[in-house]
């Protein structure tokens, strides 16, 4: 089985706007809804409740087209 990687993809410079803390809880909090509205307890429960999904590609233009 291949190990995890990260996407790889187009690399932009973005001016400083803090601490991550606010981004990580934002996310966290994404994950508890998530957790929520498949009636997972646990994030390992997750996985029994849900069916993933691969995304083989994906289109953002938010910094533009390449």
């Amino acid at each position: 089985m291949v190990k995890y990687h990260a996407d790889e993809g187009k690399t932009v410079l973005l001016p400083y706007r803090g601490s991550v803390h606010g981004t990580i809880s934002d996310i966290l909090g994404g994950v508890r809804s998530t957790c929520t509205y498949v009636g997972a307890a646990k994030l390992k429960e997750l996985t029994k409740r849900t069916t993933f999904i691969r995304v083989q590609e994906q289109e953002n233009n938010v910094f533009g087209k390449e």
